[in-house]
C-alpha cells in the first residue's frame, strides 16, 4: 500500500510539473570536489586504512664502506660491499644502482639542466666517480657486466636474483673529488684553520626497488632529493691524523683516534645537560687536539637501520657535547663541530643546545629517536640533513641557526624513520618537518624564537600569484621560486589547518602519530598517508587532499546576507572559491555578547551557498567568518557583515 501510494505521488508530481521546470530548478552539486584524489583502494601491499599490507615487502642493503679523504687532492677514495637481499615477490634480472657524485660533471642532465644564471643547486662540474672492479656475486656466479647513464648504473647479475630472499654481494672501487660547490648538499669550506669537508652523496647504493613503481631509477638533477633502503651500514674512514672526523653512527675506536683527556671528556659529556667541550677553541689546529702527530688515522663508525651515512672531516673543528635525554630511559649524545669563525655566544658554541632541545622535543611528541649521535657539522651547506647528521652555514647564528638546526634534524623524523620518496614528493619530507619545526620552535626556551608556520594567511600573496604551482608539483620541475612554498610552505600550513581548524589537536595527533609508528622504517606513498589519517581520524577528508594539496584551486568563503526571519535570524554564507572548508562564525550581538557557530564542510556539497537558521532573540550587530583569522581566504572583503 506504501508503494502503491509513493509511486502514485511521483507520477502525479511528474505529470502535473513540466519537465524544463524541474530541470530548470535542479542546481549542479558539488560532488566532485569530495570525491577521492585518487585511487585509494587498498591491495595485499597496502591496505585501505593505510597500513602495510599482509605481504608488504621491501628490499634491504647492507654496507661496508671503506674510504680515505686525501687533503692535498680534495679526493675520496675507497671501495664498497654491498649485501642486497631481494625481499620482493618477483625475480630480479639486474640491480640498479645510483652514482650520484656523477651529476658532478660538465654533461650531467642535472648539469645541463641548471638554468644559465644559476640557482641554489648549482655544481661544479669536475668531479664525478672513477670506479674499478665492479662485480655482483650471487651463489650461482659473478657478474662485471654493467651500463652507466649519468647518475645511475644497471649492474646484471649471473642469473636472475631469487625472489622472496634471493643475495647478492656487489662489490666496487670508487674516486671522486670533493666539489666546493656540491648542489648545497655537500661540499668544500676554507676556512683560517683549514678545510670544511661536508660528504654526502659519496658512495655507490642501491635504488629502490618496491611495489608502486618497480625500480626507482629517477635521475639526480638537483631540487629532487633521495629515496633509500634501509640497512647496517659498517664504515671506515681513513684521514690524514690532524683531521676530526665525525660521522653517521656510533664511533667504535674512541681509544685509538681521542686523546685520553678526549675521551674523558666525551664521558663527561654523556651525562652532562650542559655543553662540554671535546676539542676546546683554543686547541684547534695544536698536538693536542690529536691522538697522532703525523700519518693517518682510521675513524670507524657504525650505525643499524639507517638509509644513508653521512661524515664530516677537518682540523678547523671546535668540537662540544651533550647528553640528548630522550624519554622511555634512552639518551644519546648531541654534538658539534665548527670552526673559530662560527664561534661564539649567539652563534654555534648554542648549536648543541639547539640539536639537544630538537631532538629531545620530536622524541617525546612523535617517535623516539632510534640514533645515538645527533651531529651538527658547520659548513658551507645552507642546510641539509642525513641520519644523524646535519649540515648546517658556518655562518648561521640566533634565531636563524635554531630554525636550521630545529628544521635539519627534525628530518630525521621525515625521511630518515618514515622514508618517503623524496625526489617524487618532496611534500612528504619538507611540509611534514615544517609542520612539527612549528611546535618545536614554539616549545623552545618559552618560545625564544618566532614561528609564523600558525598564520596561514602568510600564504595569501603566494596563492593568490599568477604562476603559482601545485603542492604535487615534482621538485626538479617547480619554479625555483615556488619550490619553497610547493614543498615546504603550502604543505605545512595544510597540516596546520588539519589540526588547529579541521579536526582538532587530539583527533589529529592521534592519526599523525600512528602514521608515524605504522610507516616507521617503511615505504608509504602519498594515498597510504591520506588513507590512515582518515581511518584513524574517522574523517572522510578527500576534499581537503583533492583541493590543497592538489591543484591550484583557492579558499574563499564569505558572507552574502544576514536577515531577520520569523524572530530568528538566516545567515547566508557563500563558497565562491574552489576548496571547500567547514565555517566557524562569530555572531557579535547589540549587548556585546558574542556566539560561536560551527558548521561542517557538507554545507557545500550541495552547492556554493548555504543558509543557517540563528536561534536567538537578540538583535545582531555584526557578524564575522573565520574570527581567528585562520584560513588563508584569498579575498577577506566579505568575511564580515555588519548591522547598517
Amino acid at each position: 500500500m506504501k508503494y502503491f501510494t509513493l509511486s502514485f505521488l511521483v507520477s502525479l508530481f511528474l505529470t502535473t510539473i513540466p519537465l524544463t521546470l524541474f530541470a530548470q530548478q535542479a542546481n549542479p552539486n558539488n560532488q566532485d570536489l569530495f570525491d577521492n584524489v585518487s585511487y585509494r583502494q587498498g591491495n595485499v601491499y597496502r591496505t585501505a586504512s593505510g597500513k602495510p599490507g599482509p605481504e608488504y615487502w621491501q628490499n634491504s642493503a647492507d654496507y661496508i664502506l671503506k674510504a680515505t679523504l686525501d687533503d692535498k687532492t680534495h679526493t675520496v677514495s675507497g671501495n664498497v660491499t654491498i649485501h642486497y637481499t631481494n625481499n620482493s615477490p618477483e625475480t630480479l634480472d639486474f640491480i640498479w644502482i645510483y652514482l650520484e657524485q656523477n651529476r658532478f660533471t660538465e654533461n650531467s642532465r642535472g648539469t645541463l639542466t641548471t638554468p644559465v644564471q644559476g640557482n641554489r643547486y648549482n655544481g661544479d662540474i669536475e668531479g664525478g666517480f672513477e670506479l674499478s672492479n665492479v662485480s655482483a656475486k650471487t651463489k650461482t656466479g659473478t657478474s662485471s657486466q654493467y651500463i652507466i647513464t649519468d647518475t645511475r648504473m644497471q649492474l646484471w647479475l649471473d642469473k636472475p636474483l631469487a625472489a622472496k630472499g634471493g643475495e647478492v654481494e656487489i662489490k666496487m672501487d670508487f674516486k671522486f673529488k670533493v666539489p666546493v660547490e656540491g648542489m648545497d648538499r655537500m661540499g668544500r669550506l676554507e676556512v683560517k684553520d683549514g678545510t670544511i669537508y661536508a660528504i654526502a652523496q659519496w658512495y655507490p647504493r642501491v635504488a629502490v626497488f618496491d611495489d608502486v613503481v618497480g625500480w626507482n631509477t629517477d635521475p639526480y638533477l638537483g631540487a629532487g632529493e633521495f629515496y633509500c633502503e634501509y640497512g647496517n651500514y659498517d664504515v671506515m674512514i681513513t684521514a690524514p691524523a690532524n683531521q676530526t672526523v665525525v660521522c653517521s653512527g656510533v664511533l667504535q675506536n674512541p681509544k685509538e683516534v681521542l686523546t685520553k683527556e678526549q675521551q674523558d671528556r666525551w664521558s663527561q659529556a654523556e651525562k652532562s645537560d650542559k655543553t662540554v667541550y671535546i676539542i676546546k677553541p683554543e686547541e684547534v689546529g695544536k698536538p693536542v687536539a690529536h691522538a697522532k702527530t703525523g700519518g693517518t688515522l682510521t675513524w670507524h663508525y657504525k650505525m643499524e637501520n639507517t638509509r644513508d651515512v653521512a661524515w664530516a672531516a677537518s682540523k678547523a673543528f671546535i668540537w662540544d657535547a651533550a647528553r640528548m635525554n630522550l624519554g622511555e630511559g634512552k639518551t644519546g649524545l648531541a654534538q658539534s663541530v665548527y670552526p673559530k669563525e662560527s664561534d661564539g655566544k649567539t652563534a654555534w658554541s648554542r648549536s648543541t643546545e639547539f640539536t639537544k632541545a630538537s631532538v629531545e622535543f620530536y622524541s617525546k611528541k612523535y617517535f623516539t629517536y632510534p640514533y645515538y649521535n645527533a651531529i651538527n657539522v658547520a659548513a658551507s651547506v645552507g642546510g641539509m640533513e642525513y641520519p644523524g647528521v646535519s649540515f648546517c652555514h658556518y655562518q648561521s647564528r640566533d634565531a636563524d641557526l635554531w630554525d636550521v638546526t630545529d628544521h635539519e634534524f627534525g628530518h630525521n623524523w621525515f625521511p630518515m624513520i618514515v622514508g618517503s620518496n623524496e625526489r617524487r614528493y618532496p611534500w612528504m619530507d619538507e611540509g611534514f618537518n615544517t609542520f612539527i619545526n612549528h611546535y618545536s620552535t614554539d616549545a623552545f626556551n618559552n618560545g625564544e624564537f618566532p614561528t609564523t608556520t600558525d598564520k596561514p594567511k602568510n600564504l595569501v600573496r603566494y596563492l593568490s600569484f599568477e604562476n603559482r604551482e601545485s603542492i604535487d608539483t615534482y621538485p626538479d620541475v617547480a619554479n625555483a621560486m615556488n619550490l619553497a612554498y610547493t614543498a615546504y610552505y603550502k604543505p605545512a600550513a595544510g597540516l596546520y589547518l588539519l589540526r588547529e581548524y579541521i579536526l582538532g589537536g587530539e583527533r589529529f595527533d592521534n592519526a599523525f602519530k600512528s602514521y608515524i609508528h605504522t610507516w616507521a622504517f617503511k615505504h608509504p606513498q602519498p594515498n597510504d598517508f591520506f588513507n590512515h589519517m582518515e581511518n584513524v581520524a574517522g574523517e572522510d577528508l578527500s576534499w581537503f587532499w583533492k583541493g590543497w594539496f592538489y591543484g591550484n584551486g583557492n579558499i574563499d568563503l564569505g558572507i552574502s546576507e544576514v536577515k531577520p526571519f520569523n524572530g530568528n535570524y538566516l545567515i547566508t554564507v557563500e563558497n565562491d572559491g574552489q576548496i571547500p572548508m567547514p565555517v566557524q562564525l562569530q555572531v557579535i550581538y547589540e549587548d556585546n555578547s558574542k556566539e560561536e557557530i560551527s558548521l561542517p564542510v557538507e554545507i557545500w556539497q550541495r552547492g556554493n551557498s548555504w543558509t543557517h537558521l540563528l536561534k536567538t532573540t537578540k538583535q545582531v550587530q555584526r557578524v564575522v567568518l573565520d574570527p581567528n583569522k585562520m584560513l588563508p581566504d584569498v579575498n577577506v572583503l566579505n568575511d564580515t557583515w555588519n548591522k547598517i
